[in-house]
């Protein structure tokens, strides 16, 4: 997602990469991160895409350690043209939901939601009008950011979302998308994008992003709620499964994409914690935002671009949701 809008702090000074360090924490953690190291060092494992900054910095509120679900140390605390490839078509109107099959996860509610709308440049009054997050006020939605040929961040998370959804629904979940691109035409606004997620009561919650950080700056990082209590916002009862669940949803990324953790916030670790966004503190179910790649970066543009990669991403991200809903 931009880091200029609604959810998203001014770009963080950006760090000098840190090639021993990484090295010394991948040491550490066998699992997940050694897939990454092989990736590294043997090249792209397929696929194209680009990417930008997130804004937010992590905030500490544990020691460095590895996590026996992912694989990943725990956390301490924004085109080029389509390859063509695309999405399943979707099936129902916003908030779209899938009619629930048999399966592993029959009776579990998930809540999709595609960052951004690919209609929002149109209604810019509607989406810079200040909502409240619970800690202060913000704008409505942004526009979201894309890569430097145009590839914009609301039509991959709208391609990813159809994907996700594909694949959950064959598990047997009930799936809800906040939206579905044309339905509605804009937004919603980040607190009723909470809404959705809280008044399905669902199991697990995801907001799908990209950043548009500087080139050079890439990799995913995984957003969990800060502990906060403020005016509308509590979070206290969501804190620790929304970092069980994004944790999970980390480990299986970095081992079913080959995409590394983000190498300028999250202290490669893969996780942020952060507590100036609507849509995790106004939410009171599990729930954590994915910023999948930089789309201003050459490299993760290549990837964020490519369809075979997508649904990487999207299987990655379900492996983590699944892990976490049968514990």
């Amino acid at each position: 997602m931009s880091y200029v809008g609604p959810d998203f702090d001014p770009p963080q000074p950006r760090r000098p990469r840190r090639g021993p360090l990484t090295v010394a924490l991948a040491a550490l953690v066998p699992g997940a991160l050694l897939g990454w190291l092989v990736y590294e060092a043997v090249g792209d494992p397929g696929g194209s895409g680009q990417a930008g900054p997130a804004s937010g910095s992590a905030s500490v509120s544990r020691p460095l350690s590895s996590s026996p679900s992912t694989g990943l140390p725990a956390s301490p605390t924004g085109s080029s043209a389509d390859d063509g490839k695309t999405s399943p078509k979707p099936t129902a109107t916003t908030p779209s939901a899938s009619a629930a099959a048999s399966g592993p996860l029959k009776g579990k509610v998930i809540v999709i939601d595609p960052g951004h709308n690919p209609g929002n440049f149109r209604h810019t009054a509607e989406i810079n009008r200040q909502v409240d997050i619970g800690t202060n006020s913000k704008e409505c939605d942004t526009t979201g950011t894309s890569t430097n040929s145009g590839y914009t961040e609301a039509r991959f998370t709208l391609d990813v979302a159809h994907r996700l959804r594909a694949i959950l629904q064959k598990q047997g979940a009930t799936v809800k998308l906040t939206h579905d691109g044309d339905s509605p035409p804009w937004g919603p606004c980040v607190d009723e994008r909470a809404r959705i997620g809280n008044n399905a009561h669902a199991d697990a919650a995801i907001s799908l992003h990209a950043d548009g950080a500087a080139e050079g700056d890439r990799g995913f990082h995984v957003i969990l709620p800060a502990s906060v209590h403020a005016d509308a916002a509590d979070t206290r009862p969501i804190v620790a499964s929304s970092r069980d669940l994004g944790e999970r949803i980390a480990g299986n990324f970095v081992r079913v994409t080959g995409e590394p953790p983000s190498n300028y916030v999250g202290d490669g670790t893969g996780l942020v914690t952060r507590k100036d966004l609507g849509g995790l503190n106004l939410s009171t179910v599990p729930k954590v935002f994915i910023e999948c790649g930089n789309m201003r970066d050459s490299k993760d543009a290549a990837l964020l671009t490519s369809g075979a990669w997508r649904q990487k991403a999207a299987q990655g991200i379900s492996e983590g949701i699944v892990s976490f809903l049968r514990g």
